[in-house]
Protein backbone atom coordinates (compact mmCIF):
# COMPACT_ATOMS: atom_id res chain seq x y z
CA UNK A 1 0.00 0.00 0.00
CA UNK A 2 0.61 3.62 -0.04
CA UNK A 3 0.54 6.77 2.17
CA UNK A 4 1.73 10.17 1.58
CA UNK A 5 0.83 13.71 3.80
CA UNK A 6 2.16 17.37 3.05
CA UNK A 7 4.43 16.98 6.48
CA UNK A 8 6.05 14.36 8.32
CA UNK A 9 8.37 13.51 10.94
CA UNK A 10 9.92 10.54 11.80
CA UNK A 11 11.71 11.70 15.29
CA UNK A 12 15.50 10.66 15.72
CA UNK A 13 15.51 9.28 19.52
CA UNK A 14 19.00 10.81 20.39
CA UNK A 15 17.35 14.45 19.80
CA UNK A 16 15.87 14.92 23.07
CA UNK A 17 13.99 18.47 23.32
CA UNK A 18 14.49 19.71 19.75
CA UNK A 19 12.41 17.26 16.93
CA UNK A 20 14.67 15.97 14.34
CA UNK A 21 13.45 13.78 11.96
CA UNK A 22 14.84 10.87 9.62
CA UNK A 23 14.81 11.60 6.20
CA UNK A 24 12.87 8.46 4.99
CA UNK A 25 10.15 6.42 6.90
CA UNK A 26 11.31 4.14 9.95
CA UNK A 27 10.42 0.80 9.81
CA UNK A 28 8.68 1.52 13.23
CA UNK A 29 6.65 4.08 11.45
CA UNK A 30 5.71 2.40 8.95
CA UNK A 31 4.04 -0.47 11.46
CA UNK A 32 2.62 1.68 13.06
CA UNK A 33 0.48 3.01 9.66
CA UNK A 34 -0.50 -0.47 9.16
CA UNK A 35 -1.54 -1.08 12.36
CA UNK A 36 -3.71 1.83 12.00
CA UNK A 37 -5.55 0.88 9.59
CA UNK A 38 -6.14 -2.95 10.62
CA UNK A 39 -4.92 -4.38 13.42
CA UNK A 40 -5.77 -7.49 14.70
CA UNK A 41 -3.53 -9.51 18.18
CA UNK A 42 -3.32 -12.56 16.18
CA UNK A 43 -0.56 -11.40 14.08
CA UNK A 44 1.94 -8.51 13.21
CA UNK A 45 3.58 -6.46 10.49
CA UNK A 46 6.91 -7.50 9.14
CA UNK A 47 8.01 -4.39 7.41
CA UNK A 48 9.90 -5.74 4.92
CA UNK A 49 11.03 -2.53 2.59
CA UNK A 50 9.98 1.00 2.01
CA UNK A 51 9.65 3.02 -1.50
CA UNK A 52 10.38 6.72 -1.21
CA UNK A 53 8.20 7.94 -4.35
CA UNK A 54 8.34 11.77 -3.82
CA UNK A 55 12.08 13.59 -3.25
CA UNK A 56 13.64 14.24 0.17
CA UNK A 57 12.25 18.11 1.38
CA UNK A 58 12.51 19.82 4.20
CA UNK A 59 11.46 22.35 6.61
CA UNK A 60 11.59 23.80 9.61
CA UNK A 61 8.33 24.17 11.87
CA UNK A 62 8.56 26.32 15.38
CA UNK A 63 5.63 25.32 17.53
CA UNK A 64 4.56 25.93 21.53
CA UNK A 65 4.81 22.87 23.53
CA UNK A 66 4.57 22.01 26.80
CA UNK A 67 8.31 21.67 28.61
CA UNK A 68 7.15 19.27 31.44
CA UNK A 69 6.08 15.23 31.34
CA UNK A 70 2.44 14.14 32.62
CA UNK A 71 3.19 11.41 35.36
CA UNK A 72 1.05 8.68 36.54
CA UNK A 73 0.75 10.27 39.87
CA UNK A 74 -0.47 13.76 38.83
CA UNK A 75 -3.15 11.90 36.79
CA UNK A 76 -4.70 10.47 39.43
CA UNK A 77 -4.39 13.45 41.76
CA UNK A 78 -6.57 14.70 39.15
CA UNK A 79 -9.02 12.22 39.34
CA UNK A 80 -9.77 12.30 42.33
CA UNK A 81 -9.31 16.52 43.01
CA UNK A 82 -11.45 17.72 40.66
CA UNK A 83 -10.03 21.39 41.10
CA UNK A 84 -6.38 20.11 40.07
CA UNK A 85 -5.68 21.77 36.75
CA UNK A 86 -2.85 21.69 34.33
CA UNK A 87 -1.59 25.67 33.41
CA UNK A 88 -0.45 25.25 29.57
CA UNK A 89 0.33 28.88 29.69
CA UNK A 90 3.00 28.95 32.56
CA UNK A 91 4.64 25.64 31.22
CA UNK A 92 4.88 26.72 27.45
CA UNK A 93 8.12 26.46 25.62
CA UNK A 94 8.70 27.14 22.20
CA UNK A 95 10.88 24.16 20.32
CA UNK A 96 11.62 23.53 17.05
CA UNK A 97 11.07 21.24 14.69
CA UNK A 98 13.16 20.14 11.34
CA UNK A 99 10.51 17.73 9.45
CA UNK A 100 9.88 16.64 6.25
CA UNK A 101 7.54 18.14 3.57
CA UNK A 102 5.32 16.23 0.76
CA UNK A 103 6.00 12.87 1.13
CA UNK A 104 5.02 9.50 -0.19
CA UNK A 105 5.89 6.03 0.61
CA UNK A 106 5.15 2.69 -0.72
CA UNK A 107 5.00 -0.15 2.21
CA UNK A 108 6.22 -3.58 1.46
CA UNK A 109 4.99 -6.16 4.52
CA UNK A 110 3.93 -9.30 5.09
CA UNK A 111 1.93 -10.51 8.12
CA UNK A 112 3.24 -12.80 10.89
CA UNK A 113 1.17 -14.85 12.84
CA UNK A 114 0.92 -15.18 16.63
CA UNK A 115 0.83 -18.53 18.45
CA UNK A 116 -2.98 -18.09 19.36
CA UNK A 117 -3.85 -17.35 15.76
CA UNK A 118 -6.96 -19.47 14.64
CA UNK A 119 -7.13 -18.31 11.08
CA UNK A 120 -4.30 -18.50 7.89
CA UNK A 121 -2.09 -15.30 7.12
CA UNK A 122 -4.10 -14.84 3.78
CA UNK A 123 -7.38 -14.05 5.78
CA UNK A 124 -6.02 -11.30 7.37
CA UNK A 125 -4.42 -9.97 4.19
CA UNK A 126 -6.81 -10.02 2.24
CA UNK A 127 -9.12 -8.01 5.69
CA UNK A 128 -6.49 -5.97 4.89
CA UNK A 129 -6.48 -5.14 1.69
CA UNK A 130 -10.71 -4.69 1.67
CA UNK A 131 -10.01 -1.86 3.95
CA UNK A 132 -7.36 -0.15 2.02
CA UNK A 133 -9.62 -0.61 -1.08
CA UNK A 134 -12.62 0.80 1.46
CA UNK A 135 -10.54 3.86 2.88
CA UNK A 136 -11.42 2.57 6.08
CA UNK A 137 -9.36 2.50 9.24
CA UNK A 138 -9.19 1.66 12.93
CA UNK A 139 -8.07 4.92 13.63
CA UNK A 140 -6.16 8.00 11.41
CA UNK A 141 -2.96 7.28 10.54
CA UNK A 142 -0.35 9.98 11.14
CA UNK A 143 3.27 10.02 9.51
CA UNK A 144 5.40 10.01 13.13
CA UNK A 145 3.53 12.96 15.38
CA UNK A 146 -0.27 12.60 15.42
CA UNK A 147 -0.90 16.50 14.05
CA UNK A 148 0.53 15.11 10.44
CA UNK A 149 -1.96 12.66 9.07
CA UNK A 150 -1.42 10.75 6.14
CA UNK A 151 -4.44 9.23 3.37
CA UNK A 152 -3.51 6.00 2.16
CA UNK A 153 -4.44 3.92 -0.84
CA UNK A 154 -3.49 1.02 -3.00
CA UNK A 155 -0.19 0.50 -4.68
CA UNK A 156 0.24 2.48 -7.74
CA UNK A 157 2.72 2.19 -10.88
CA UNK A 158 4.69 5.14 -9.51
CA UNK A 159 8.63 4.64 -9.51
CA UNK A 160 10.66 5.06 -6.53
CA UNK A 161 13.09 8.14 -6.47
CA UNK A 162 16.57 7.74 -8.04
CA UNK A 163 18.94 8.48 -5.07
CA UNK A 164 21.44 6.27 -3.67
CA UNK A 165 22.34 7.19 -0.24
CA UNK A 166 23.80 6.08 3.48
CA UNK A 167 21.52 6.97 6.58
CA UNK A 168 23.92 5.35 8.87
CA UNK A 169 21.96 3.88 11.92
CA UNK A 170 18.20 4.18 12.18
CA UNK A 171 15.68 3.07 14.19
CA UNK A 172 14.40 -0.43 13.30
CA UNK A 173 12.00 -0.84 16.37
CA UNK A 174 10.88 -0.58 20.00
CA UNK A 175 10.45 -3.12 22.39
CA UNK A 176 8.57 -2.85 25.50
CA UNK A 177 9.26 -4.66 28.83
CA UNK A 178 7.68 -4.30 32.15
CA UNK A 179 11.15 -2.53 33.39
CA UNK A 180 10.81 -0.29 30.26
CA UNK A 181 11.90 0.34 26.60
CA UNK A 182 14.40 -0.45 24.94
CA UNK A 183 15.22 0.34 20.83
CA UNK A 184 16.66 -1.97 18.00
CA UNK A 185 18.63 -0.69 15.21
CA UNK A 186 20.04 -1.39 11.70
CA UNK A 187 22.46 0.29 9.29
CA UNK A 188 19.96 2.09 6.57
CA UNK A 189 20.88 2.59 2.85
CA UNK A 190 18.79 3.63 0.14
CA UNK A 191 19.28 2.10 -3.09
CA UNK A 192 17.34 3.22 -5.87
CA UNK A 193 14.75 5.14 -3.41
CA UNK A 194 14.42 1.63 -2.09
CA UNK A 195 15.31 1.27 1.76
CA UNK A 196 15.43 -2.53 2.49
CA UNK A 197 14.58 -3.48 5.90
CA UNK A 198 16.31 -6.62 7.66
CA UNK A 199 13.91 -9.05 9.85
CA UNK A 200 15.61 -8.58 12.85
CA UNK A 201 17.10 -5.17 14.50
CA UNK A 202 20.17 -4.81 16.36
CA UNK A 203 20.03 -3.86 20.57
CA UNK A 204 22.51 -2.38 21.47
CA UNK A 205 23.77 -1.82 25.22
CA UNK A 206 22.85 1.50 26.86
CA UNK A 207 25.14 4.24 27.70
CA UNK A 208 24.55 3.31 31.49
CA UNK A 209 25.79 -0.42 30.43
CA UNK A 210 28.61 0.71 28.69
CA UNK A 211 30.20 2.89 31.46
CA UNK A 212 28.94 0.61 34.42
CA UNK A 213 26.25 2.19 35.61
CA UNK A 214 28.06 5.72 35.58
CA UNK A 215 26.67 8.67 33.59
Amino acid sequence: MEVEAPYACFTRPEFKTERMSYPVMTPSAAKGVLEAIFWKPEFSYQIERIDVLKPIRWVSIRRNEVSSMLTLAWVREAMADTTVRFDVEADRDQRNMVCLRDVAYRIHAQVRLRPHATAPEAKYRDQFRRKVQRGACFSQPFLGVREFSASFHAKTDREPIQRDEMFGVMLHSIVYRPDGESYRWFHAELQQGVLAVPREGIELPSASTRTGGRR
